[in-house]
């Protein structure tokens, strides 16, 4: 049976909650199903506010204008990262400075940040990649001695904690995704955590196209008209009906991946103490959401054997991102600080697993093949990682 590397899940609401939203006559944005996921994060993350937005790359980009990027202005994330995380910023004039990750958790290495800023530095944007929180303790009190903000890239992170604190309420603004290949989907969909509120009146005029549109419908000002810059970021009625469904369920979808990632974490132990693959590290003060599996080959060319041979029985694993400080735009509108040799190693060695909820009769299958097909006539995994 083919095992393609993502399946959308659906809890069996999903089309009635669209349906209901169509009967309510209201499909545009705001509606009231916007509003229920709007409390629901709320009240779960702890966020001073939350606001849905049609894309985690909606949701950065609002928080690049909340965060005032001026053309010039420098703002410090890894490379290893999704083109959005840089893109926000790069649409204001910003100046992404890419540094190297940590070879553990393959997050942004915080002992590299301070040596990165200057003058021009606005911002720091960490990205808790596969839903394990970066070193937050270390990241805010560098953004509080410079007097930078922090925007958490959480699209990965959606209920994982870091210190028992929620991903992406611990900085001034977080991200989320809602994308199909999510914990929780909308298919495509985010939403923009606000957690400094100084900042939440200027987020609800930017979502509304720079309009004072929210303080009208709450009786504030007796017309709205347009007082800023801004877009349409709000998603459509539609979208919000399939994530509450999604949402009413979160408990029930996370405990199922993070059975699956267990599984998988079990299975793969044995290989691990060969030296033919390294598994993920999560820090003991951080709590993962099972958002990935992922496995680190010896080589690139390991895992492109890997890869031919999962296809062969028609399971479908991906490797991720090719680093941004490489890529033709990260050249032109980035730079990087320092040796990204972390970056570079471990990104031709990152092979990620099928990994989506309703898995579970197929992870033996996954294994299988992995274990027939590692490629272990390589030099052993350098003990490096920590």
């Amino acid at each position: 049976m083919k095992i393609p590397f993502n399946k959308p899940y659906m809890t069996g609401k999903e089309l009635f909650y669209i349906a209901e939203a169509h009967f309510n006559g209201m499909l545009a944005g705001d509606g009231p199903f916007t509003k229920k996921c709007h409390t629901w994060l709320e009240k779960e993350t702890g966020t001073q506010k939350a606001l849905l937005t049609h894309s985690c790359t909606a949701a950065l980009e609002m928080a690049a204008i909340l965060a005032d990027i001026q053309p010039g202005d420098e703002v410090i994330m890894p490379s290893y990262t999704f083109v959005s995380t840089a893109n926000a910023f790069v649409l204001r004039g910003g100046v992404p400075v890419f540094v190297d990750i940590r070879p553990d958790t393959l997050n942004i290495d915080e002992s590299k940040i301070e040596a990165a800023i200057t003058p021009k530095t606005k911002a720091i944007v960490p990205v808790h990649y596969a839903g394990v929180g970066c070193e937050m303790d270390t990241i805010m009190e560098i953004a509080k001695r410079h007097n930078l903000l922090v925007i958490e890239d959480a699209a990965q992170g959606v209920f994982a904690k870091y210190k028992g604190k929620t991903l992406g309420t611990i900085g001034h603004l977080g991200a989320y995704s809602f994308h199909e290949t999510k914990n929780v989907i909308s298919g495509e969909g985010g939403a923009l955590l606000i957690n400094d509120a100084r900042f939440i009146e200027r987020a609800e005029m930017i979502r509304e196209k720079g309009t004072n549109r929210s303080q009208f419908f709450r009786g504030l000002v007796d017309k709205y008209t347009w007082v800023d810059v801004g877009s349409s970021y709000l998603p459509g009625e539609v979208i919000a009906a399939f994530l509450w469904a999604q949402l009413e369920d979160a408990g029930n979808i996370t405990q199922r991946r993070l059975n699956i990632w267990e599984h998988y974490h079990r299975g793969l132990h044995a290989l691990e103490r060969q030296g033919v693959l390294a598994r993920p590290i999560t820090p003991s003060h951080c709590q993962h959401n099972a958002h990935m599996y992922y496995i680190l080959l010896n080589s690139l060319d390991a895992r492109t054997k890997l890869i031919a041979q999962m296809r062969k029985q028609e399971i479908y694993p991906v490797f991720h991102y090719v680093p941004l400080h490489s890529s033709p735009a990260g050249k032109k509108y980035g730079r990087a600080h320092g040796e990204m040799t972390h970056t570079n190693d471990l990104s031709d060695r990152l092979l990620r697993l099928p990994m989506w909820t309703g898995l579970e009769p197929q992870m033996e299958q996954v294994l299988s093949v992995v274990f027939d097909h590692v490629d272990s006539k390589v030099v052993p995994i350098s003990k490096g990682r920590s």
